[in-house]
């Protein structure tokens, strides 16, 4: 049996717990800074907990050894120490880092791995399966123009002059508002300022906007560098959303008190779990000597999965992990070193029993068992 430590017992280490718990396949353990909630979610599931501070290596230590996976569902901030630690433990590592500079840092340490170890960060939805879809879609061209993917974790009934509620991590939400964005543009790879290039369209009759947001398309740019004309990643939200943000994050530089952002947007902004994801990736390119456009859109709502009511976000996210984790043990993955997103297989991803959460074409809107 396979061992796993997830490291946070937040809303999205908690629906991944949620979900390898309940197969016979994982021994999983958790482990976070509040032994209240470490605890709690431990009872829960009926799986060991710990009570560590992820920035100290010697609690790092103490609970890595011997594990044969860590998932870190903590802030990007921790990751960098966790993979060195892994290393060291001969842990082959996942997280859910949008963090461009923190990716940087685990691949750097994965240079060092040992045979059968890997390290893959930006595991989930946005880095993570978005990539793995739009990476499928270019696979049908002779060759490419452009790849354009769309990514929004939203409210399904806002309520606020913001349209949006904090369904993730609020400093992954900063991040992505403040940090330079890596895109494609007539065949050079850049950095464009995030907020920028709004843009509006419709799905399924639903209008939206989408702009410029950081980290969301992993390491696609390094991957389609000289076969892309264009490439970007934005976030989508509803109308008017991305004005108001502006304002907080460039006119009031807020961009630059990133903690006070924070504590305004945590005080003023409900969490929510009934929301809905909405992936939207188009590429084109020429296709049997035609110009030829390929889409892809998808929406997954928040459930109830064995009795248990979860937000949308959770399970797109915690579904990602845990299917790049299933297909690691399975041998579908590359055995060593640095692994991106797009190196996993769509049709393995949808056929796995994790990423089947994000196969639309028979959702009922039914209650599901976890398995």
């Amino acid at each position: 049996m396979t061992s796993v430590l997830i490291l946070g017992a937040g809303k999205i280490g908690r629906m991944i717990t949620a979900f390898l718990s309940r197969t016979e396949d994982y021994q999983v353990q958790v482990a976070d800074v509040d032994a209240t909630q470490a605890n709690a979610l431990g009872q829960r599931f009926g799986v060991p907990a710990h009570t560590i501070d992820a920035s100290h290596r010697d609690d790092l230590c103490r609970v890595m050894a011997d594990t044969d996976i860590v998932i870190s569902a903590l802030s990007y901030r921790f990751n960098p120490l966790i993979a060195q630690v892994a290393l060291e433990t001969g842990t082959s590592y996942f997280d859910l880092t949008e963090d461009v500079e923190t990716t940087r840092a685990v691949r750097k340490v994965s240079e060092s791995a040992r045979d059968g170890q890997i390290f893959m960060p930006q595991c989930g939805l946005a880095p993570g399966f978005v990539s793995i879809v739009a990476n499928h879609l270019t696979e049908g061209f002779d060759t490419l123009d452009t790849v354009f993917m769309r990514v929004g974790a939203l409210p399904q009934f806002p309520s606020n002059a913001l349209k949006y509620n904090l369904t993730w991590s609020t400093d992954g939400l900063i991040n992505e508002y403040c940090n330079p964005c890596d895109s494609i543009h007539e065949g050079r790879r850049i950095e464009v300022l995030p907020m920028e290039g709004l843009e509006h369209f419709s799905l399924d009759g639903v209008r939206y906007e989408a702009f410029n947001t950081s980290g969301g398309l992993g390491t696609l740019c390094e991957t389609l560098d000289g076969q892309a004309r264009e490439l970007n990643y934005k976030t989508i939200r509803y109308l008017g959303h991305r004005d108001l943000m502006t304002v907080l994050v460039n006119d009031l530089r807020l961009s630059q008190r990133r903690d006070l952002l924070k504590d305004i947007l945590e005080k003023a902004i409900p969490v929510t779990y009934q929301d809905v994801v909405v992936v939207f990736c188009t590429v084109s390119g020429q296709q049997n000597g035609q110009l030829t456009q390929l889409t892809d859109a998808r929406r997954i709502y928040h459930e109830k999965l064995d009795g248990e009511h979860w937000g949308a976000i959770q399970i797109t996210t915690a579904a990602g992990m845990c299917a790049v984790v299933d297909l690691f043990v399975q041998g579908k993955l590359p055995h060593k070193g640095f692994v991106k997103q797009e190196q996993v297989r769509l049709e393995d991803f949808i056929n796995n029993r994790f990423g089947r959460y994000y196969d639309t074409s028979g959702n009922t809107g039914l209650a599901r068992q976890i398995s």
